[in-house]
This record gives C-alpha cells, structure tokens and sequence, in this order.
C-alpha cells in the first residue's frame, strides 16, 4: 500500500476497499501524546492541539457502534472531589463507547494530600488503571499527583485550568466557522477563572485573538496576558483586557460567559454580583458583536445573573453544542493518550 498522505499536525488517514466496504484508519495526531499528561492547555503544542481537534471531529463523525473496540481492556479512573454533571458523564460515556470501562470515587473517597499523599495515590492507581481524570481544588497537589504516576493524567478541572472544557469549546467554533484562524473571542465576567484561562490559552495557539471584558478586580494579570502574547505571536493569536463589556464583545465572533462565582467560593457572590453586574451578557450588549456572532458557556449557568435567559435560549447560543463535543473532544484526547494509535478500524 502506498504511503498515507499526512494531514498538518501529524493526522494520516488511509483508507482501503475491502469487499466493497470502506474501512477508515485513523492514525495517531501525534506519537509523542501516547502516555503524556493533560493538565493545562499548554502541555501541548498548537499542532498537536490541531491534530487532536480533527481526531474529535472524526470520530464525532463515525457511528458509534464502529468505536466500541479502541479501548478494550482498558480502565480510566475518575476521581473527583468536587460536584460534576458534564465533566463525569461525557468522560465516562466516551469511555464506555470506546469500549473501555470506568471508576469513579467522589468526595470523600479520594482527597489529594489528605487522606494519604498524592505521591502514594499516583503510584497506587497507576498500578490499577491505563489513565486517571482528576476533578480537584487546588492545582499543585494534581502536579505532584501527576509528576508521580505512571498513566496518562487529565485535569477534569482544578482551581487553575479547564483543558478538556477548553478542547471542546474549540471544536465548536472549529465547527461553526470552519476555521479558528483570526477569530476574535470576547469572554465576559470573571476573566480571572480556571476555564477563562484555558480558553484563552488554547485560543491563541489556535491563531484567534482573545478579548477580555472585566473590572479591574477581575481581570487577568499582566503577567498571564504577557503569557498569551507570547504564546499567540507564532501562529497568529493575541490577547487584550478591557474595562469595558463593550469595548471587548465590539466585532467579536464568539462572546462566552461563565457564572461568576466559582464553587468553594460562595462568600464571594454578593461582591461580585455588585461589581460584575454590568457584564452581564444581553441582547443590547450583542449588538456590538459581529453579525453571525455566537453565544457560549461551560455550564450550569444562572440565567439573569451573568446572561440572560434570551441570550442563552435564543438562536445565537451554542452552549448544548458545546456540552455535547465535551464527549467527543475527550474521546479524541483518550485514544490518544492512551493509544499508539499506529491504524486502527473505527
């Protein structure tokens, strides 16, 4: 057989006739995934980070049936010390389409640092599963956990970064406007946040430009918009911060929202409802928006506090796409760190 034609980013798909049925191969974004850690956005390159994205869109492609036997054998482990209800559920139903299996402890079953340390954990585990998502507080007990294990681990959220939310947040701009390429993405808010941070991060290696529209008490730092500067300037990104919602949404293609108080942050809410309420996403504030400009949010979202219930149930919102490609985007993350993906029939 000739050799496969290579895609940007590493992806080769080959494809053969076999009494009359087509069968797809797929292989590997990028070998060097296969075993490594997802813990911010940055632990990968903007190719790989590209590679992993047309893997997504593939495999979203592919019926589910044709998947079942990418991951047989192998157990994900899934621990979780705070609530959930996207991040377990489409990390669990990729697996199981994969036809891999999962574990889940939650709460107080599984305390990095507290009930044993993360270095023990790590190695414990790493004995028992092929790879482990963790949904956690703080980040540095995760790095350690991380540094210590010997399977591939996710960061299913901690109090610094969202990779897997950013990942499928891409993919739905990627599939709303074929190319993700000088886009212009105003996120409103806490622009200080875990997810804020991971959108960003991945959106300026993906070439977009990140717009963000913030009082001063919840804007990023110029340490971390320097950061986005410098990782955007190769592919074409770049990064602002506004004092003003309209200044930041003005000709934007995607303005995206996130509650504006975290979990384990509850003493907050009354002071960030007072400084906060004039970014709240609405109508009148779309107007400065591109005219095919689209609405996003990770979820759960407080309908009359950070947007209103017209913006997010109206034709402009995407955030069930969003919701939905969560699963397809960390399918597309599992096979490849959990896989050599050398060629393989889906």
């Amino acid at each position: 057989m000739a050799a496969a034609p290579i895609l940007p980013g590493g992806v080769a798909i080959l494809c053969t006739i076999c009494i009359n049925i087509q069968h797809m191969y797929v292989l590997a974004p990028a070998p060097t995934l296969y075993g490594r850690h997802f813990l911010t956005v940055d632990d990968f390159s903007a190719g790989e980070l590209g590679a992993l994205l047309r893997l997504a869109a593939y495999l979203k492609g592919r019926r589910t049936a044709e998947q079942s036997s990418v991951l047989p054998g192998k157990t994900l482990a899934m621990l979780f010390e705070k609530p959930s209800l996207r991040t377990r559920v489409s990390f669990e139903v990729a697996m199981t389409q994969l036809g891999g299996h999962v574990i889940f402890a939650d709460g107080q079953e599984f305390l990095i640092g507290t009930r044993e340390s993360p270095e023990d954990a790590a190695r414990a585990l790493s004995r028992y599963a092929d790879a482990i998502v963790i949904r956690t507080h703080a980040h540095e007990p995760l790095q350690r956990f991380a540094d210590a294990a010997t399977v591939p681990v996710i960061n299913g959220l901690s109090a610094a970064a969202h990779p897997s939310q950013a990942l499928a947040d891409l993919l739905t701009m990627q599939e709303r406007f074929g190319s993700l390429q000088g886009l212009t993405i105003a996120f409103v808010g806490d622009a200080k946040n875990n997810v804020a941070a991971s959108l960003a991060e991945a959106a300026v290696l993906a070439g977009a430009t990140m717009h963000f529209g913030s009082p001063p008490s919840h804007r990023p730092s110029e340490h971390f918009l320097a950061k986005l500067k410098a990782m955007g300037k190769p592919h074409g990104g770049d990064a602002r911060a506004f004092c003003s919602a309209v200044r930041a949404v003005r000709g934007a293609d995607v303005i995206y929202t996130d509650v504006w108080t975290s979990m384990g942050e509850e003493a907050s809410t009354e002071r960030n409802r007072a400084v906060l309420s004039p970014f709240r996403v609405t109508e009148e504030l779309f107007i400065h928006a591109a005219g095919h400009a689209i609405f996003m949010h990770c979820l759960p979202a407080h309908r009359g506090e950070e947007v209103t219930a017209s913006v997010i149930d109206g034709p402009r919102s995407v955030v069930f796409d969003q919701a939905e490609n969560r699963m397809h985007s960390q399918k597309a993350l599992l096979v490849a760190l959990m896989t050599t993906l050398k060629g393989f029939p889906v």
